[in-house]
C-alpha cells in the first residue's frame, strides 16, 4: 500500500488566465467508474484532508499528453488546461495506460488525441491531409532548402504539426539534422546552416514536449546552440557555444552530490538562456505558440528547488558557513550569491509550497544570517542580502515580525534587524538611493498595519507597533532631528534631499494608518516643527515632501492635532514658503492652495479662526484664487454667530464652549469625548497611555488659568466701583463664576447661598447688597444687572431652591 501511495501521488495544477500554472493542492490519483459521470474518471483526493480536488472523465475525445516522463496534460474546455505531475514515473505511466485504454490508443504515444483549432470548413479541408502522414525528404545537404520548406509550411495546421512532429520523432530525424550541421559547419556552408536554423525554429514551433526533451538532453543540445547561432538576419554568427562553456561558468559552493540534481541545474540554465537569449522576442510568435517550453522551464525549476529543499544536510552545510565567522569574505559572497538564486526559482512556486519553502529557511536561520551580512563592508554581498530579504517579507512579513518581537527580547536596539534595515537604508552609497527605495518599501510592508494579523491571545499589531516606536522609531527620524535643529537645513546636498524624502514618505504612511503611536510621537518630539523645516530646502521636491506631511495630519481633522499646530504657529513656515516663492505658478503654489482649500472646506473652525487671525495679511493681495477671501468671510461669519449668541463667550477658549455650564447637561467635555470616541474606534484595542492624558491636562489647565485671568481683570474693575468688596468664601473650584440672580426666597446670608449671589457676608456675618445694585422688594433694579456667563431662565429657580437644600458634598460641580 505505501508503494502505491507512493507511486500515485501527484501535485494537480491549472493553467491560469495569465498562461501561468497554479498549483491545486496534493494528493494521491485513482481511476474509477462514476455512476453520475457515466464514464471512467480521474479522481485526485487531498492528502492533507481528504478532500476531492479532481473529478474529471476520461472523454474518448480530449488530447491528453505525457510530457517529462511524469506529467500528463489536458484541456478540460476553452481556456480550462489541467496538469497532474506524478512523483514517480511509474505512477504516470500507470494512468496514461488506463487513460489510453479508455481512449482506445497506444500507451506508447505522447498524446492521444489531434487538437483541431480550425473552422469547420478548414477542418473538412484538412481530413484527406490528416488521413496520411507526413513524408519527410531524406536529409541530405541538397534537400535542406526544401525540408525548410515542408517544415515551415505545416505550422498552420494543427493537424499536419502533429503528424510532422511524429514523424521527426519516429525516424530519427534530429539526429540526422545535427550531422547535417557540422558537415555545414566544415564546409563552411552558410546558404546549409541558414536553412537549418530556419528548420529548427520551425521544429520549436511545433511546441512538443516530446521534441524539447531529445533536443535539451545533454546529447544534443550544445548543437541545437550552434544551429541557432546562425541566424540568417545577424551580420555574423553568434557565438552562444563560447559563451555556454567558456564564460558561463557553473560554480559549486557547496558541493551537490545528487547527480541528477546537477544535470537538472546545467539543463534549465542552457534552456533558460535558449528561451531569453537565442530565440526571437515573444512578439515574432502567435500568442502562447511556445506555451509548451515555458511549462518545461517552469516545471524544471521546482523540481530543482524540491530536491534541493529536501536535502537538508546541504541547507544546513550552506548556512552554517554563511555565519560562520571563520568564513572568508569572497566564500562569503558565492554563498549568498548562491542563495539569492535559489530565493529567486522559488518565486516559481505556488504559495503553498512558497510557505514551506521560506519555513525551512527560517527555521535554518536565514534572518540571522542576513543580519550578519547587513553588517559586512561587501555592498555587493548587501545588495543580494537585501533581495532575499525583501523575497521573505513580500511573502511573509509576519514570520519576519515575529522574528524581531523575538530578538527584541534579547538584543539592544542597535543589534536589531529591523535597525540594521533602516541604517542600512540611510547609508546607502548609491547617489541615486536606488537600495534606500527598496528598503524604505520593505520598511512600509512591515509597519503596514493591514497586513497584521490579529490572533485570539494576542494583537500582532500592538505589540509590533509599540515595539518600533519604542526601538526603531529614533533611529528612522534621526536624519530628519539631525538636520532640522535650526530655522533651515544644516545639510541640503542632493542626495540627503533624497534620503530625508524617503523618510518624510514614510512617516505620511505612518500618519495615515498608525494614528495613535505616531500622534504621541508627534508632539512629544515636535515632529511637525522639525519636518516643516525643510520648506526652506532649496530642493523644490523635499519642501513638497515636508507640506505633505502637514496635509496629512490636516486629513485627520484631529482636534489635537490642531492645537498642537495652532499653539506652535506650525502655519508660519508654510506661509514663509508661500510668500517666498512669489508669483510662481507651479506645484509649491498649488499644493499650499489646496492645503487651504480644504480647511474651508471641511470648515475646521479652530484652524480657520487661526489662520485669518495670524496670517491673513499675508494672503489679502492673493486674488487668483478665491480660497483665502472665502476663509475670511466664514471666519467673519462665525465670529458673528458667536457675538450673536452671548458677549460673554468672547474671551473664553473654544474647549468650553459648550453645555458645561448647565448643571443638567449629561454629555463629557467637548474634547475628552472627542478622545474617547477615537479611542473606540482603534481596532488592535491598544489602551491609552499616560502622555495623552498628560496633554489634555495641560491643556486644561491652561484653559482654566486663561479663564481665571479673564475674570480676575473683571473683577478687579468691579470692585473699584464698589463700596465694600464682595468676597466668596469656603469655594474649593479653582474658577469664580458670577451667575445672575433670579428671584428667590433663600437665606441671604447663609454661607451655602446661592452661589451667584453678588452680595457677600460681612464681617459680622449679615449680607451686605452690591453697590451697583437697589434691593427692593421685588428684586427690581434700577439700571441693568450684571450677567453671568451663562444666563439661566427663571423657570430654574425652584430647581435652584432645591439643590440649595443639598449638603454641599452632594451639589453639582463644574469642574472635577
Amino acid at each position: 500500500m505505501a508503494d502505491s501511495g507512493t507511486r500515485r501521488r501527484v501535485k494537480l495544477y491549472m493553467l491560469n488566465e495569465n498562461r501561468q500554472w497554479d498549483d491545486r493542492g496534493t494528493g494521491h490519483v485513482s481511476y474509477a467508474y462514476i455512476e453520475r459521470l457515466k464514464g471512467m474518471s480521474l479522481l485526485v483526493r487531498s492528502e492533507t484532508d481528504g478532500s476531492l480536488l479532481l473529478e474529471s472523465k476520461i472523454q474518448p475525445d480530449t488530447a491528453y499528453q505525457k510530457q517529462q516522463e511524469t506529467l500528463i496534460v489536458w484541456s478540460e474546455a476553452e481556456n480550462y488546461d489541467l496538469a497532474l505531475s506524478f512523483q514517480e514515473k511509474a505512477g504516470c505511466d500507470e494512468i496514461w495506460e488506463k487513460i489510453c485504454q479508455v481512449q482506445g490508443k497506444d500507451p506508447s504515444v505522447d498524446i492521444t488525441q489531434y487538437i483541431i483549432e480550425e473552422s469547420e470548413d478548414e477542418h473538412f479541408d484538412e481530413m484527406p491531409d490528416a488521413a496520411q502522414p507526413v513524408e519527410l525528404p531524406p536529409c541530405e545537404l541538397s534537400k535542406l532548402e526544401e525540408i525548410a520548406e515542408l517544415f515551415s509550411g505545416v505550422l498552420p495546421s494543427p493537424i499536419r504539426r502533429e503528424k510532422l512532429a511524429v514523424a521527426i520523432e519516429t525516424e530519427g530525424y534530429l539526429k540526422k539534422l545535427l550531422d547535417l550541421f557540422h558537415m555545414c559547419e566544415d564546409l563552411e556552408s552558410l546558404d546549409g546552416l541558414h536553412h537549418l536554423y530556419d528548420i529548427f525554429k520551425s521544429i520549436f514551433l511545433l511546441n512538443k514536449n516530446a521534441l524539447f526533451e531529445l533536443m535539451f538532453s545533454d546529447e544534443m543540445i550544445m548543437d541545437v546552440v550552434g544551429v541557432l547561432e546562425y541566424d540568417p538576419s545577424l551580420p555574423q554568427p553568434a557565438r552562444h557555444r563560447e559563451y555556454l562553456t567558456n564564460s558561463a561558468k557553473f560554480k559549486e559552493v557547496i558541493p551537490i552530490a545528487n547527480q541528477e540534481l546537477l544535470q537538472k541545474i546545467h539543463q534549465t540554465y542552457r534552456v533558460q538562456y535558449i528561451q531569453d537569449v537565442i530565440l526571437p522576442t515573444p512578439p515574432v510568435f502567435e500568442e502562447n505558440m511556445l506555451s509548451t517550453l515555458t511549462s518545461f522551464i517552469f516545471f524544471s525549476k521546482i523540481e530543482i528547488v524540491s530536491m534541493l529543499q529536501d536535502d537538508e544536510k546541504y541547507l544546513k552545510m550552506l548556512f552554517d558557513q554563511l555565519t560562520d565567522d571563520e568564513t572568508d569574505d569572497g566564500r562569503r559572497r558565492d554563498l549568498v550569491l548562491f542563495l539569492k538564486e535559489f530565493c529567486t526559482f522559488s518565486q516559481t512556486l505556488q504559495p503553498q509550497n512558497r510557505d514551506s519553502f521560506f519555513r525551512t529557511l527560517s527555521n535554518l536561520g536565514i534572518l540571522t544570517a542576513i543580519e550578519v551580512i547587513l553588517g559586512l563592508d561587501d555592498v555587493d554581498i548587501k545588495a543580494a542580502a537585501i533581495d532575499i530579504f525583501s523575497y521573505i517579507v513580500e511573502f511573509s512579513p509576519s514570520m519576519v515580525r515575529e522574528f524581531i518581537l523575538h530578538e527584541g527580547q534579547t538584543h539592544d536596539d542597535d543589534d536589531l534587524l529591523i535597525n540594521l534595515v533602516i541604517e542600512q537604508m540611510i547609508n546607502d552609497p548609491d547617489p541615486e538611493l536606488g537600495g534606500a527605495v527598496q528598503l524604505m518599501g520593505i520598511i512600509r510592508l512591515l509597519i503596514d498595519p493591514d497586513n497584521m494579523l490579529a490572533a485570539v491571545n494576542k494583537t500582532e499589531k500592538t505589540e509590533f507597533l509599540g515595539f518600533f516606536y519604542k526601538h526603531s522609531m529614533h533611529v528612522l527620524t534621526a536624519p530628519l532631528f539631525a538636520v532640522t535643529a535650526e530655522d533651515k537645513p544644516s545639510k541640503d546636498d542632493y542626495q540627503t534631499a533624497q534620503l530625508l524624502g524617503l523618510i518624510s514618505e514614510l512617516l505620511c504612511f505612518c500618519i495615515e494608518h498608525h494614528t495613535y503611536h505616531i500622534k504621541n510621537y508627534v508632539i512629544n518630539k515636535d515632529l511637525l516643527r522639525r519636518v516643516l523645516v525643510l520648506m526652506k530646502s532649496r530642493h523644490s521636491f523635499l519642501a513638497l515632501c515636508a507640506l505633505r506631511f502637514m496635509r496629512k495630519i490636516l486629513t485627520l481633522k484631529d482636534e489635537f492635532y490642531n492645537r498642537y499646530i495652532i499653539k506652535g504657529n506650525l502655519f508660519q513656515p508654510v506661509v514663509d514658503a508661500f510668500i517666498a516663492n512669489g508669483d510662481k505658478y507651479n506645484l509649491l503654489n498649488s499644493a499650499t492652495i489646496e492645503m487651504f482649500e480644504f480647511i474651508k472646506l471641511e470648515d475646521i473652525k479652530s484652524v480657520c479662526s487661526h489662520v485669518v487671525e495670524s496670517h491673513y495679511a499675508a494672503f489679502e493681495n492673493v486674488t487668483y484664487v478665491q480660497t483665502f477671501k472665502a476663509l475670511k468671510l466664514r471666519y467673519d461669519q462665525q465670529q458673528d454667530r458667536i457675538k450673536d449668541k452671548s458677549p460673554a463667550f468672547d474671551s473664553v477658549p473654544s474647549i468650553l464652549r459648550n453645555s458645561r455650564y448647565h448643571r443638567d447637561s449629561p454629555g463629557m467635555e467637548e474634547e475628552e469625548e472627542m478622545w474617547f470616541e477615537q479611542d473606540d474606534e482603534l481596532d488592535d484595542k491598544e489602551t491609552l497611555v499616560p502622555i495623552a492624558n498628560d496633554v489634555l491636562s495641560k491643556k486644561l489647565d491652561s484653559d482654566f488659568d486663561q479663564i481665571n485671568k479673564i475674570l480676575e481683570s473683571r473683577r478687579a474693575k468691579e470692585n473699584e466701583m464698589r463700596d465694600s468688596p464682595p468676597k466668596l468664601n469656603n469655594r474649593t473650584s479653582p474658577i469664580n463664576i458670577n451667575i445672575k440672580m433670579g428671584p428667590s426666597n433663600s437665606p441671604t446670608g447663609s454661607p451655602v447661598s446661592n452661589p451667584g449671589n453678588l452680595g457677600s457676608p460681612n464681617k459680622n456675618g449679615t449680607n451686605t447688597p452690591s453697590p451697583k445694585e437697589d434691593v427692593r422688594p421685588n428684586n427690581i433694579v434700577g439700571k441693568p444687572r450684571l450677567v453671568g456667563l451663562v444666563d439661566y431662565p427663571d423657570e430654574d429657580s425652584d430647581e435652584d431652591e432645591d439643590e440649595e437644600n443639598l449638603p454641599l458634598a452632594k451639589r453639582p460641580r463644574l469642574v472635577t
